[in-house]
């Protein structure tokens, strides 16, 4: 196998050409400090688990088998599977294609598109919804403009089709950016090779680039399908009755939340399937480069008549993702400031925000790196454990992560209970996996003869990993703190429930607003929110853009 480079330089596993010399798994292992790292931060990732289980325990097994089968459940399973799996296959759709133009192609404009098209990944799902609820409802503003033309009502953007839309178009720059950045760097000299056997563009990227593509699309769809499954803002508001809208109502509703720890379980053991069939496509062939020396960038393709309508495609995507939230968020802030409502937005809010999110995610990132380098250095059973375990509260919905938290923190950790380190433990465990895989794709591009020779010459452990080791990794441990970063600012659920007394977000201002209907009050905040979630989208992408293309030894 080979590797390509990654979002803000961080890298890929791709497959190598069936011809390629095989490589050899790493030599080195990690240390026992690393393993025992590893599995500690694999149990506290379980801590949710443990407590639905305690939870869905109370009420005896036969309630639990009671729960788990009955048709309700078995329906909701089958509507969020269908509401994962369609805005997976859509997210695919748009962002290969998309991938394609904007790293392959003369699109005009080129640049402008890279950080466009990935920008939506910086709105909330909450703020989105909302937001196509507001234009695109039965009552929106779009039928204001379309009643003088004898349009009554249009129709309702609630249940599957408003959550299939919101999830997607806010959740495909997931897959994206990975096929992306592996486009970038794969080596052309094999389409290169097809093209001189006869074959055409489309038969060589279909034969040739779209296999090698593989690794980079599987992983972007897990995050995508993920992402759907844990989902509650758009979904909420959208009115669609996925796992977490209800076990978000089970437990408000309901004295009896051990049904809503059932389907906790439920979905818990969804997720354990999903990691599980992408951790098998891995295949278990290593991933580092066998020379330092990276593959030549292929020539743009051009794309003739054809470049316009890709641009005008382009465009249409970005209206819908990034423009149509964006403007209907400034619309009610000119209505807000026009009716002199108070805008809402303090640099408490602001500072609150940055600092949380911060520890969020400078805290995921050292928890991220004793599994990756136990997956990466020393592959079997107990990294293939402790590594699926992360994933296990990354795909539960926030609010039973939270809720989970505030048991423990109030009957095992008292001392922590309504304290920022609960909320920073919460961001941990919910975004974990984005760090870990961050880390695992740049690990594996390190040659383990480095860190080898490191140690031949007396270089300790510790010392290997922070003199050769981190240098070569920190451009993809850079990119997986910026992810952790832009997740953890608009987290909603953990916020809510875990924040200390009085400590607002801009997260929670905006939730707080729209839930009451003071559309106004919210916009100013979630422009704010959507600003600074951006920072991060664009130093990634525009880091990918001006990382230049790595020759071969030869100097080609």
């Amino acid at each position: 196998m080979t590797l390509i480079e990654g979002v803000g330089g961080g890298d890929l596993a791709v497959p190598a050409p069936p011809a390629s010399v095989a490589t050899r798994r790493p030599a080195t292992a990690a240390t026992g400090a690393v393993v025992a790292a590893a599995v500690a931060v694999s149990v506290g990732s379980l801590v949710p688990a443990g407590y639905l289980v305690v939870r869905g325990s109370e009420a005896g097994l036969a309630r639990m088998l009671e729960v788990a089968s009955e048709g309700r459940t078995l329906a909701l399973l089958v509507r969020s599977g269908l509401l994962a799996l369609a805005v997976t296959a859509a997210s695919v759709a748009i962002s290969v294609p998309v991938a394609w133009l904007t790293a392959r192609t003369d699109l005009p404009w080129r640049r402008a598109w890279v950080v466009l098209t990935a920008l939506p990944l910086a709105i909330p799902t909450y703020v989105g919804g909302y937001a196509f609820v507001a234009a695109l409802g039965p009552r929106g503003i779009a039928q204001g403009w379309l009643e003088p033309l004898g349009v009554e009502r249009l129709p309702s953007i609630y249940g599957f089709p408003g959550a299939f839309l919101a999830l997607t178009l806010f959740s495909y720059p997931y897959v994206l950016l990975t096929v992306r950045a592996a486009l970038r760097r794969l080596d052309p000299s094999l389409e290169e090779a097809s093209r001189s056997l006869g074959r055409g563009r489309l038969a060589t990227f279909v034969h040739v680039t779209l296999p090698q593509l593989r690794p980079a699309i599987v992983a972007g769809s897990l995050l995508v399908a993920l992402y759907a499954l844990h989902d509650f803002g758009a979904v909420s508001l959208l009115r669609f009755d996925s796992f977490t809208r209800v076990i978000y109502t089970q437990y408000r509703g309901s004295l009896d939340r051990s049904a809503a720890a059932v389907l906790g379980l439920v979905l818990m053991a969804v997720t354990l399937a999903l990691v599980t069939a992408e951790l098998r496509t891995r295949g278990s062939s290593a991933y580092h480069r066998l020379h330092g020396g990276g593959a030549r960038s292929a020539p743009p393709v051009g794309l003739g008549r054809w470049r316009w309508p890709a641009a005008a495609a382009c465009g249409l995507l970005v209206a819908a993702a990034l423009l149509v939230p964006l403007g209907v968020i400034a619309y009610w802030l000119v209505r807000g400031t026009t009716s002199a409502d108070p805008l809402r937005l303090t640099l408490d809010l602001v500072g609150n925000s940055l600092q949380a999110s911060a520890l969020g995610a400078v805290v995921s990132l050292a928890a991220a790196w004793p599994v990756a380098v136990l997956s990466v250095r020393r592959p079997g059973l107990l990294a293939s454990v402790v590594e699926r375990a992360t994933y296990v509260g990354y795909a539960l919905p926030g609010i039973v992560v939270a809720l989970s938290l505030v048991f423990f923190g109030a009957r095992v950790a008292p001392a922590i209970y309504q304290t920022r380190t609960l909320l920073v433990f919460a961001y941990v465990v919910l975004f974990l996996p984005q760090a870990v895989g961050a880390l695992r794709a740049s690990l594996l591009q390190v040659p383990p003869s480095l860190e080898e020779a490191s140690r031949l010459l007396g270089v300790h452990p510790f010392g290997t990993a922070r003199r050769v080791v981190l240098p070569l990794v920190r451009p993809g441990a850079l990119a997986g703190l910026a992810l952790v970063f832009l997740t953890c600012m608009k987290e909603l659920p953990a916020t809510l429930l875990l924040a200390p007394t009085g400590y607002q977000t801009l997260a929670t201002q905006v939730w707080g607003a729209t839930s009451e209907a003071f559309f106004s009050r919210a916009a100013a905040p979630a422009l704010a929110l959507v600003a600074l979630s951006a920072i991060p989208m664009v130093l990634l992408t525009r880091g990918e853009e001006r990382q230049p293309p790595r020759r071969r030894p030869d100097g080609r």
